[in-house]
C-alpha cells in the first residue's frame, strides 16, 4: 500500500512538469522547423503555418490531458496531515525494531 502511495505522489509531483517540459520542447522544435521551411519556400507559408498551428494544438492537448490526469490522480491520494505521516513512520520503525529483536532472540536461542 505504501509503495502505491509513493507512486501516486511521484506521478502527481513529476508527471505534469515532465509533460509540460516535453511539450515546450516539442512546440519549440515545431515552430523552428516551420520557420526554417518558410524561409526555404516562401510560397508555401500559408500551408506551413496552418499545419504548424494544427500540430501546436495537438501538443497543447497533450499538456491539458496531463493536467487533467494529474488532478484525477491527486484526487485518489488519501488526505493525511504531517503529524499522521510522522506517526505512521514512527510506528513502522518501531515494528521493524521489534521484528529485528525477535529475529535476534530466535538466532541466539538456536
Amino acid at each position: 500500500m505504501e509503495l502505491y502511495l509513493v507512486a501516486m505522489a511521484l506521478a502527481v509531483g513529476f508527471g505534469l512538469p515532465v509533460a509540460v517540459l516535453a511539450a515546450a520542447i516539442a512546440q519549440g522544435r515545431a515552430i523552428s522547423q516551420t520557420v526554417e521551411s518558410m524561409s526555404r519556400q516562401p510560397e508555401l507559408t500559408g500551408q506551413l503555418q496552418t499545419a504548424m498551428l494544427i500540430g501546436l494544438a495537438f501538443i497543447e492537448l497533450f499538456i491539458l490531458l496531463a493536467f487533467v490526469l494529474a488532478f484525477l490522480v491527486q484526487g485518489k491520494m488519501p488526505a493525511i496531515t504531517a503529524e499522521q505521516a510522522v506517526q505512521a513512520t514512527q510506528a513502522e520503525a518501531a515494528a521493524e525494531q521489534t521484528e529485528r529483536a525477535q529475529a535476534l532472540n530466535m538466532a541466539q536461542s538456536e
